[in-house]
């Protein structure tokens, strides 16, 4: 007999772009992102159903860069250091990862999406795939790869929260970036 009861909601952690490139002595280093380690870190303990993280993994010759014409020094380039994982992550508990930012002539803030929509990274199929309803995100930085997902998850249907204490901007004042999330609907976890 089939239960009456409606399906606990299946979620998942987002661990966006928490590399070497993007910490303090990385070539675009979001100011004091290293002190987000601890909360993701702790985040990844929670009950999740998967924990899975983006990570930006651009050819050399990638058209963000500045050589490129771009406005971003090379970073996380495919296979170097600065595109690992901070050693300080708690790796052993991601159950997946996507990549992101491959194709040279696009750039690809958001885990989900590049910035033109043309090429997917996969994320929304595996979600689906694993059942999941909501995502919650953290990582770097929050105002410009954390927000883009957030805005796919939210534009895809994901019920999404935004865990503000392991996130790190380049901001000083994320304000305006949060009022503009939270208009759109999602939710903001301020504690």
């Amino acid at each position: 007999m089939a239960s009456s009861f409606p399906a606990a909601p299946r979620r998942a952690l987002l661990v966006i772009d928490v590399q070497n490139d993007f910490l303090p002595g990385g070539t675009l280093a979001v100011p004091k992102g290293d002190l987000i380690l601890p909360a993701v870190n702790a985040l990844m303990t929670q009950d999740f159903d998967a924990i899975i993280a983006s990570r930006d993994w651009h050819p050399q010759n990638h058209i963000s860069f500045v050589p490129q014409g771009g406005d971003w020094p090379i970073h996380c380039v495919a296979g170097t250091e600065g595109a690992d994982f901070s050693p300080l992550l708690h790796q052993n508990r991601l159950s997946h990862i996507v990549h992101k930012g491959l194709d040279p002539a696009c750039d690809s803030y958001s885990a989900f999406f590049d910035n033109d929509q043309r090429h997917s990274t996969g994320l929304d199929a595996l979600l689906r795939g694993l059942g999941i309803t909501h995502v919650t995100l953290c990582g770097l930085a929050l105002d410009f790869c954390v927000a883009a997902t957030a805005l796919d998850a939210r534009k895809l249907g994901f019920e999404t929260v935004i865990s503000l204490a392991a996130c790190k901007g380049i901001a000083k004042d994320p304000a305006a970036c949060l009022n503009a999330l939270e208009a759109l609907g999602v939710k903001i976890d301020r504690s």
